[in-house]
This record gives structure tokens, sequence and C-alpha cells, in this order.
């Protein structure tokens, strides 16, 4: 079976490091994706999805990502159980970062290549 996520947005705060009790790094933090169609309002939803970074890629990302950054990152997907603190059940789902990437900006590839960014007009709705 194939369990495979590939993702791009921006991170809604800094990435949290912390050390379990056998002495294993994570990082949790939530990656902002806006979605690519517009809604009836003609503006685009964003979904917010948990990601979770163990170890050296964990503590990459808490040393090198900030709020706001535009980030990919590879993975799957996995969900876990677990009681809350009223005894309720609970369920999360989270992706589990393997590889995280910088992703530039419309300016920074501006600066970079020294041209001028593709400017698309996608303001009115696709026919289909």
């Amino acid at each position: 079976m194939l369990n495979f996520v590939a993702m791009t947005g921006r991170l809604t705060k800094d990435p949290e490091l912390r050390t379990t009790q056998s002495g294993t790094t994570v990082a949790t933090f939530t990656l902002a994706c806006e979605r690519d169609l517009k809604n009836h309002e003609g503006k685009r939803e964003t979904d917010f999805f948990d990601c979770v970074a163990w170890r050296t890629t964990g503590e990459f990302v808490a040393k090198t990502f900030h709020k706001g950054d535009g980030v990919s990152v590879t993975g799957r997907l996995q969900t876990r159980q677990y009681t809350d603190h009223d005894g309720n059940k609970r369920r999360a789902t989270e992706i589990m970062v393997a590889n995280c990437y910088f992703q530039l900006t419309k300016a920074e590839v501006h600066t970079q290549t020294g041209t001028m960014p593709i400017i698309v007009d996608d303001s009115e709705d696709l026919p289909f």
C-alpha cells in the first residue's frame, strides 16, 4: 500500500521542539495550505495540517523555519487515537514529515533570477 503526502504551505507559528522521555527529539508545526479554487464568495479557503518531524529532521525544522515561512513537506499520513482530559476518545491525523524544503516567494524568485514573475489572472471561475 502507498501512503505518500507532498504539500506546500506556510507555517502558522514557529515549530515547537520537544524531547521525549526516551531522549528522542520531535518538532511539531502546522502547515497552512491555500486551496487552488475559490469558494462562492471568490475567496480561497485555507486548510491547516498538523505535522510531526522526528530526530534530525525535527531539529532542522525547529532551527531553520519560522512563522510565515513557505515550506514543502513530504512524508506520510498517520492517524493516532488518544483520550482527552475529559475521558473522550479522540483521533488525530498528522503528516509524519520525512523531508522539509524551503519555498521561495515570488519576490525571492524575482531577486534570484532577475526576471519578473509571471502573473496569471485567475479571477474568473473555470467553466468546469
